[in-house]
């Protein structure tokens, strides 16, 4: 029978190998931090997580979302480990239900369960720690937030951080199987919980290139999002901004200068300028808007409901046959309307080196898109599409299968019919 705990309550482990998962209604990443007596880490080692999964005693077993404990191994030097929860830059916990920590014994039974409830504007808590207590271990619910986020954590812990820029003093990101996840300059700007949570969403793209034998593909990444009134509760939840934040991670490991080339479109379109990770914040506060004047660009020109023909007929204008390949995301609550010139259209660029992946958000009737998917008389399948009804809830690791599932077979046919060269 699985045990509650309530904030501050502990209890013993029965034996020494255990396990800590974490049920979130939105995405979290887990780490360990294995501390002194004094609350302090011994050095950067003893910080655990994705970009450094193995410890003295702790693993990151990142495919099952969970932290593993061998705490016969643990030095004596250290007096407890702390499991930490860490969300996106700009969300908090206050917003999502109460995350719920589990400890499992080696078999994968429950024996303790916490609801880390309290929170409000956190965006990492530390839930549990696992302490000495003689020659024996404890577990105890911890809920300590840090509104100030993973920079404060890490600091409160003694982890490394540089002044100029902030960030965790931490290993080169780690091969995924073979295949380098890469990096740009940029990155070195960022805070260290930015820093972190891009880290592991290279990881995830990275994983899925490699899988698809398309780890050494270098493409131009363009991203086109809908801008119309039906978007409006998509805008002011900020579910484009997160949107933005991760496709960053796409460029970064396909295009060799690692930007974003964004467009909004209603009846015409904007093309803004290139999103660079180390503006990416400023960027989103600047241009994701429905209606006004923002940085010289006029919004309420561009119209307010949905005419597809002229974005894509842009893009298009900007192909070169003999150019390196494009992948376009192309985000939207539906409203296609002129389906028959689209597809016409589409069929057009299928000779023109560049695969559509079209995104339907919300629950919305995607039936030309669909159609697009599957639109027979091409010289190459040239567009992919799925659609999801909230894309918060997908994880990294779905969110980028979905993505690029489709875009490395393009690049094996667009090669096989002389479209790429």
């Amino acid at each position: 029978m699985t045990t509650s705990l309530a904030k501050g309550q502990n209890s013993p482990l029965p034996g020494s190998e255990v396990r800590v998962s974490v049920r979130t209604g939105n995405s979290v990443d887990l780490s360990a931090l294995l501390v002194t007596a004094a609350g302090k880490v011994r050095s950067d080692a003893d910080f655990i997580f994705f970009n450094q999964p193995q410890g003295e005693g702790v693993r990151l077993d990142s495919a099952a979302g969970a932290l593993v404990f061998s705490l016969a191994t643990v030095p004596e030097g250290i007096d407890a480990v702390r499991t930490v929860l860490t969300l996106d830059a700009g969300d908090t916990f206050g917003q999502h239900a109460p995350p719920v920590a589990t400890v499992l014994d080696e078999r994968g039974n429950p024996l303790y369960e916490y609801v880390v409830e309290g929170l409000s504007s956190e965006s990492v808590v530390i839930a549990l720690e696992l302490y000495r207590r003689g020659a024996d271990w404890k577990v105890r619910a911890v809920g300590q937030g840090y509104a100030g986020g993973f920079a404060d954590l890490v600091t409160d812990h003694g982890v490394t951080v540089d002044d100029s820029p902030a960030e965790v003093a931490a290993p080169a990101p780690a091969p995924v199987e073979g295949g380098a996840v890469r990096s740009v300059p940029g990155e070195r700007q960022l805070p260290p919980e930015q820093r972190q949570r891009l880290d592991m969403r290279k990881r995830e793209v990275a994983k899925v290139l490699l899988t698809k034998g398309a780890e050494t593909v270098r493409a131009r990444v363009i991203l086109v999002i809908d801008k119309t009134g039906s978007m409006q509760k998509l805008y002011a939840n900020r579910v484009v901004h997160r949107v933005v934040q991760r496709m960053i991670p796409v460029a970064i490991q396909l295009d060799d200068d690692g930007v974003l080339e964004p467009y909004l479109y209603a009846k015409s379109f904007l093309r803004l300028p290139d999103i660079r990770v180390e503006q990416a914040e400023q960027w989103t506060g600047t241009y994701l808007h429905l209606t006004g004047t923002h940085d010289g660009f006029d919004y309420n020109a561009i119209g307010n409901s949905n005419i597809e023909m002229p974005i894509m007929q842009e893009i298009i204008s900007t192909l070169r046959p003999a150019s390196g390949p494009t992948l376009v995301l192309f985000f939207t609550d539906g409203g296609f309307s002129e389906k028959q010139k689209i597809a016409r259209l589409m069929s057009q660029a299928a000779e023109l080196p560049a695969f559509w992946q079209f995104i339907g958000l919300g629950r919305a009737k995607f039936g030309v898109l669909r159609n697009l998917d599957e639109l027979e008389g091409r010289l190459v399948d040239n567009a992919g599409f799925f659609a999801v009804d909230d894309i918060d809830e997908l994880s990294d690791a779905e969110l980028y299968e979905r993505l690029l599932g489709e875009f490395p077979s393009w690049l094996r046919a667009a090669r096989a019919a002389g479209v790429l060269r």
